[in-house]
């Protein structure tokens, strides 16, 4: 067993957590905040005005060469030939048999690509990534020359006003670029995992703390404040964003879970195209969708049963109470036959039952810009 199996490790910014009085947990394998100071109040924090996230816990994986965009095209359902130099694009990664390694986000920089995976993945990814490289390409881990902190909220932008250059601040969503944030070499991102506007920040670890205090005191006048991963999960399920363990795993498919836009079929092959491919072709037999209760203060929560009837027909993966919306809401998979919008299911959990609707992705839209 490795020391890391033993003990949590710390994202650069852990004193600054304890400043803060941050509630930690251990959250794969990376000693986090859970919350500050109260899930509701940072929630509604950067639904109104800006908050502040250390995601430092999730890992990055450079992939470089003459070979990188051929390689990567046959790694990925994604089109990535062609890709420009300052664009981001969000995809699965998928086994032959179609099911998800993991979900992450591509980057195109001028010389490599560098791949953001979920913490609870970086190494299996790391690992799975190099077992699948051919031709003339090189794949390495840099997780631990990167710090990541995201700030996300309707006032975003106004945090880095004057700071960043105005093509900056204006980059399209899903847009990044490379520039000197308070003379700190930085990766600066529109990008985030809120549903809001916002930003993503990497950087080198040893620049954490100044950071970390200097975004604090230049968004003071906006209301921001630090954020933890309690609130960054109601925030993400508002706006029905997959998380790796619960919506999405390596027995889901990206099809399965509504994720066909991220899939180029007619690109050629990929690894998990054949699985697909077939799939499609017999038909889906379980779908990803969300619903809401309508039974009040019925909170759904992963696991749970979810009946049509008297049989089960599906199985809630992620569910909480929405602090914007005031009701109970979640997402699970059902069968195809019971996935329409307006389907009524009855959720089973704790020996008591509840109904809840099948409603129209997302149950929360607001600033998020758009490409």
């Amino acid at each position: 067993m490795s020391e890391r199996d033993c003990v949590p490790l710390s994202t650069p910014f852990i004193d600054d957590h304890k400043t803060a009085g941050a509630k930690l947990v251990d959250f794969a394998g990376w000693l986090m905040p859970i919350q500050y100071k109260g899930i509701l109040e940072e929630h509604q924090r950067v639904r109104t005005n800006v908050g502040l996230f250390d995601v430092s816990h999730m890992g990055e994986i450079s992939v470089t060469g003459p070979d990188a965009e051929k390689f990567l095209d046959h790694l990925l359902p994604c089109d990535i030939r062609g890709m420009d130099v300052g664009k981001v694009v969000y995809t699965p990664m998928c086994l032959p048999s179609g099911g998800i390694v993991d979900d992450l986000l591509v980057y195109k920089r001028a010389n490599d690509y560098l791949l953001v995976v979920n913490a609870s993945n970086a190494t299996k990814d790391f690992e799975w990534i190099r077992s699948q490289a051919s031709g003339d390409v090189a794949v390495e881990n840099e997780s631990p020359v990167w710090a990541q902190l995201a700030v996300q909220g309707p006032k975003a932008e106004a945090v880095f006003r004057g700071h960043v250059s105005d093509e900056a601040l204006t980059l399209p969503y899903y847009r990044f670029t490379e520039l000197d944030l308070w003379a700190v070499p930085s990766i600066f991102s529109r990008t985030g995992y809120t549903g809001e506007d916002g930003f993503e920040i990497y950087f080198h670890p040893q620049h954490a703390k100044w950071m970390w205090e200097k975004i604090l005191a230049v968004g003071a006048p906006f209301g921001i404040g630090p954020v933890g991963l309690g609130a960054r999960d109601t925030l993400r399920l508002e706006v029905n964003y997959c998380l790796y363990g619960n919506d999405i795993d390596a027995t889901t498919s990206p099809l399965e879970a509504g994720l066909q836009w991220t899939v180029r079929l007619e690109k050629g092959d990929f690894i998990g195209r054949d699985a697909l491919l077939q799939q499609k072709a017999e038909g889906l037999r379980r779908r990803l969708v969300a619903f809401e209760m309508i039974t009040e203060r019925s909170i759904p929560r992963h696991g749970s049963e979810l009946a049509s009837g008297a049989s089960k027909v599906g199985e809630v993966t992620s569910g909480t109470h929405s602090p914007t919306l005031k009701k109970g809401i979640g997402m699970g998979y059902v069968a195809t036959e019971h996935s329409k919008i307006g389907t009524a299911l009855t959720l089973r959990q704790r020996g008591t039952e509840a109904a809840a609707q099948i409603v129209k992705k997302p149950f929360y839209t607001h600033g998020t810009r758009k490409a």
